[in-house]
C-alpha cells in the first residue's frame, strides 16, 4: 500500500506530537470512509446504462461543510452548510451520476431517512437534512433519458452499510471518465475511496466520483496514471504538455466546451468539529485534487468537496491536521477510483492498458 507522508505543508508551523504519530504511521488503511464511526456507504449502479449514484449516511448526524472550486458545478442544500446558518447536522451527502438530473436521487434518500425516522427535530416532525453533489455522464453510448433518480437513492440508502465500500466503476463513478480537454481519446474514471488511522484513535477518510476534464497524475512519480491518449490508444498526450503549446489551444478550449465532467466527493473524519472547521477541512482536501488532477478547477468542471465530522473521538480536534490528512487520503482515493475502474466500449481503463 502506497505510503503518505506530511510534508511541507506545515513548513513554519508549530509541531504537535500528533503530526509527528502522522509521519510514523503514514499507511493508508483498506476501510476507506466506512472507517468513520457513524457512517455508512451505499451505491446503486444502473444495469441499462453506464451511471449510478453513492450515498453516505450519518444515522445520528454529522458536522458539514463543503468546497466548491470548480466552475461548474450541480449541487443540492449547499446554503444550509454556511457556517453562519443554524442547522448544525446532515444525515446524508449524495453524490450521484446524471448531471441536474441527477439532483433527483436526494428525493429517494429522503424517503428512506423519513421512513426510518432520521432527520432534523422540530417538535414532533422530522426533516431529513441531505446534501448532494451531481456529475454529467449523459455523453456515453446509450438512452440518456436512462439516469440516476429518486428509486437509485432509495436503493442506494436502504444498502448502505459499514463495511469497506467498493470502488471503481460502481455507483456515482460507473460514467465517469477522465482526460477529455479534447484533441485525444478519454478513458475510464470511477469512484475510489481511502482511510488513514493514527494511533491516537483519528480517523480521517475520503470518497471520491472521478471525471475530470483533465489527466489523473501520481503526485509520488509525477507520472500519467489516466488521461487523454493519443491516436494509437497507447501512450498519454500529458495535459501538461498539451497546455503548454504541444498541442492545438483551439482544441483544448474545444475540449473544455463539450467536456462531461466534476470530480465530486467527501472527506470525514471522527473527530468533534463545529461547522467552520468542518468547512476548512473541505477546503484543505480540495489540495488533493489539485495533486492528482491536472489541470483541476477548470471552467468545465464543477469540483465539489463535502466534509463531515462524526464527533465520536473525544479530545481535542487539531483542523490542522486533520485538513492535512484529509488532502492526503483524497489523492490516495483518487488514484484508486481510476485504478479500479472497468473500461466501456472505446474508453479504456487503466487496467486495460496494462499498467
Amino acid at each position: 500500500m502506497r505510503k503518505l507522508w506530511i510534508g511541507a505543508l506545515l513548513l513554519g508551523a508549530p509541531i504537535s506530537h500528533e503530526l509527528v504519530i502522522a509521519q510514523e504511521n503514514p499507511a493508508i488503511d483498506p476501510w476507506g470512509l466506512t472507517a468513520v464511526s457513524g457512517l455508512e456507504l451505499g451505491h446503486h449502479t444502473l444495469s441499462e446504462r453506464a451511471t449510478g449514484c453513492t450515498v453516505i449516511i450519518a444515522r445520528d448526524g454529522a458536522t458539514g461543510g463543503v468546497d466548491v472550486r470548480g466552475s461548474a458545478p450541480g449541487t443540492r442544500e449547499l446554503a444550509l452548510l454556511d457556517p453562519v446558518n443554524s442547522v448544525e447536522q446532515v444525515n446524508a451527502v449524495v453524490l450521484s451520476g446524471g448531471s441536474a438530473f441527477g439532483l433527483d436521487v436526494a428525493s429517494g434518500v429522503m424517503r428512506y431517512l423519513d421512513e426510518e425516522d432520521i432527520g432534523y427535530r422540530i417538535g414532533q416532525k422530522v426533516v431529513p437534512i441531505v446534501v448532494g453533489a451531481i456529475l454529467y455522464d449523459l455523453g456515453l453510448e446509450g438512452d440518456r433519458k436512462i439516469r440516476p433518480g429518486p428509486e437509485c437513492g432509495y436503493i442506494a440508502a436502504e444498502t448502505a452499510s459499514i463495511r469497506p465500500p467498493e470502488e471503481g466503476s460502481v455507483g456515482a463513478g460507473a460514467g465517469a471518465t477522465v482526460g477529455k480537454m479534447g484533441g485525444g481519446r478519454p478513458m475510464k474514471g470511477g469512484f475510489g475511496t481511502a482511510s488513514i488511522t493514527l494511533d491516537n484513535g483519528l480517523v480521517v477518510a475520503a470518497g471520491v466520483a472521478v471525471n475530470a476534464v483533465g489527466d489523473i497524475i501520481d503526485p509520488a512519480t509525477g507520472e500519467v496514471v489516466a488521461g487523454m491518449l493519443n491516436s494509437d490508444g497507447v501512450g498519454f498526450l500529458d495535459a501538461r504538455k498539451v497546455l503548454r503549446g504541444e498541442g492545438s489551444n483551439q482544441d483544448f478550449e474545444l475540449g473544455i466546451e463539450r467536456g462531461a465532467n466534476t470530480t465530486i466527493g467527501l472527506v470525514a473524519t471522527n473527530a468533534k468539529l463545529t461547522k467552520a472547521q468542518t468547512t476548512k477541512i473541505a477546503q484543505m482536501a480540495q489540495d488533493g485534487l489539485a495533486r492528482t488532477i491536472y489541470p483541476a478547477h477548470t471552467m468545465g468542471d464543477g469540483d465539489t468537496v463535502f466534509a463531515l465530522a462524526t464527533g465520536t473521538l473525544e479530545g481535542q480536534e487539531n483542523v490542522t491536521l486533520i485538513g492535512a490528512l484529509a488532502a492526503d487520503v483524497m489523492a490516495e482515493a483518487i488514484l484508486r477510483a481510476v485504478r479500479l475502474a472497468e473500461g466501456l466500449p472505446g474508453i479504456p481503463s487503466v487496467s486495460d492498458l496494462g499498467r
